[in-house]
């Protein structure tokens, strides 16, 4: 059926495609911005000169960012933070959200576990009960202090939960005909028909390791294991970029190519590029995720 629209109709959708365009915009030219200044020189950068295009190009500061031990071990502890939680968080939230997705009268503690998640997700028990309990579980200067604190994602194990009770009930009676087990569904029915919600938990997660410094500011002393979150945010207040590098081989002629601003904004820039390339991936699944497991409580 042909839709007709009104002169009114056109206009709120112009301006509301204008409106999201603006939007757009405004999270876009910040990122252009940072990658202009960390590809300019040191002359453009400290001047602030540099709007949205480089000025006397230049990749002087991203030699030197590469070159530093410091920098490179935080983005290494990142990664293998994102990779452990992330597989971590993935399967708890599967083994919680698959019991939880059936009846009361299948699952006789279903309701139970429901409210203790909820009250879990709503309240919390305060800082320093939390930092206490992770020091008396020795998360401390070790690789777990940043993954096991978090590994319980509530909301997400409610969001999987509601896709898992939207999925046709027909097939689990049918699969349990043919003499299948709950590992049968899970496994051979549940996880293949539930690629968009798990795309969406998966973006979720990621994105929280790698973006996440409190814990390795507070549960880290070891510089080896500081994550790049951290990392950046010491570069950001203490604000000596340089010496914090612990780049000290670099030529007269080298430093004359990059500022310490030009050297953070190439370091804010890398810290945000792997979330930039791997969200456009899930992108499609992303809002398809969100809004069914959204639907029931």
């Amino acid at each position: 059926m042909v839709e007709n629209r009104t002169l009114g109709d056109r206009l709120v959708n112009a301006l509301f495609y204008l409106f999201l365009t603006l939007v757009g915009l405004l999270c876009l030219l910040p990122i252009v911005h940072i990658l202009a200044v960390s590809l300019s020189s040191k002359s453009a950068s400290s001047g602030n000169m540099v709007s949205l295009w480089p000025i006397d190009f230049t990749l002087a500061s991203y030699y030197t960012v590469m070159s530093s031990t410091a920098f490179v071990r935080a983005i290494g502890v990142s990664v293998v933070r994102v990779l452990l939680g992330t597989g971590l968080n993935l399967a708890l939230i599967i083994l919680c959200a698959y019991p939880l997705s059936r009846t009361a009268k299948e699952f006789k503690g279903r309701n139970v576990f429901m409210w203790l998640f909820v009250f879990a997700m709503l309240f919390n028990g305060g800082l320093i009960p939390w930092y206490l309990n992770c020091l008396d579980l020795g998360l401390r200067d070790n690789i777990w202090a940043l993954v096991l604190p978090g590994v319980v994602q509530i909301w997400s194990i409610l969001l999987t939960m509601n896709f898992f009770r939207e999925l046709p009930r027909e097939l689990d009676e049918a699969a349990i005909i043919d003499g299948a087990t709950h590992w049968d569904l899970l496994f051979r029915i549940y996880l293949p028909m539930s690629l968009p919600v798990l795309a969406t938990v998966i973006l979720f997660a990621m994105v929280g390791h790698w973006n996440a410094w409190f814990d390795g500011m507070v549960l880290i002393n070891n510089s080896a294991l500081v994550p790049l979150q951290t990392y950046m945010r010491r570069i950001v207040i203490l604000g000596d970029t340089v010496s914090m590098l612990s780049r000290f081989d670099a030529s007269l002629e080298e430093m004359l190519n990059f500022s310490d601003r030009s050297l953070k904004a190439a370091q804010i820039f890398i810290a945000t590029l792997p979330i930039l390339v791997t969200y456009p991936f899930l992108q499609r699944y992303f809002i398809h995720g969100i809004r069914l497991g959204a639907i029931k409580g």
